[in-house]
């Protein structure tokens, strides 16, 4: 198997990018992400994490010619069907803001009070769906997630997205209040990652 000395990590979203940053550096493996190359961001079209994750990487890797990795991930809110689920980014978009702007603080109150007005029970999970692609066509998919519940009101200022309502099992506090050291050993992402590290550096 080919030995990977270097990434492209397939996002603009640098909260994502960190955290993939993080997961990686132990390896001594070099990364680059899409915004650094001023890559264009493809529309997620697909209906699954997977399907995003796969079509993103593939994009980042033709274009760059890297092997590059990208992920799709959500927060699954029982109580919502699955919601926001795949669309996790979507209900934070800002209406009528050029380029796009995600304002979570709104996303997280949305998610509240459609619990609020649905009831059910608190429980949710986040689900990762890692690719790793190459520019010849051929990707790789990993797949994790972390159980816990949604807490209101949001607390915590260490982690981005919905980080701030989401408690884990048998945690105390939210991924937003734990060191992120705590976080990348036990999320839906370190479990994909460990998924795809055992398989690409299985003596890292």
């Amino acid at each position: 198997m080919e030995k990977l000395t270097k990434f492209l990590v397939a996002s603009h979203n640098q909260g994502k990018v960190r955290e993939i940053r993080e997961l990686l550096a132990p390896l001594g493996v070099e990364t680059v992400s899409a915004a650094e190359l001023d890559l264009p961001e493809p529309e997620e079209t697909e209906t699954s994490f997977a399907g995003n994750a796969r079509l993103k990487a593939q994009v980042a890797a033709e274009l760059s010619g890297l092997p590059s990795l990208s992920d799709d991930s959500g927060l699954a809110v029982d109580a919502l069907g699955g919601d926001p689920g795949i669309y996790a980014a979507r209900w934070a978009a800002i209406p009528k803001v050029e380029g796009g702007g995600r304002d979570f603080d709104m996303a997280m109150w949305r998610v509240h009070s459609q619990m609020q007005d649905k009831g059910g029970p608190d429980t949710a999970r986040f689900i990762c769906a890692l690719c790793l692609a190459f520019p010849d066509g051929e990707y790789e998919i990993y797949e994790g997630k972390v159980e816990g519940r949604i807490v209101w009101p949001p607390q915590g200022v260490k982690g981005f997205g919905y980080d701030p309502i989401f408690q884990a099992i048998g945690d105390e506090k939210t991924f937003a209040q734990i060191d992120p050291a705590e976080k990348h050993a036990k999320s839906h992402r370190a479990d994909a990652f460990a998924k795809f590290l055992k398989a690409r550096f299985p003596s890292g």
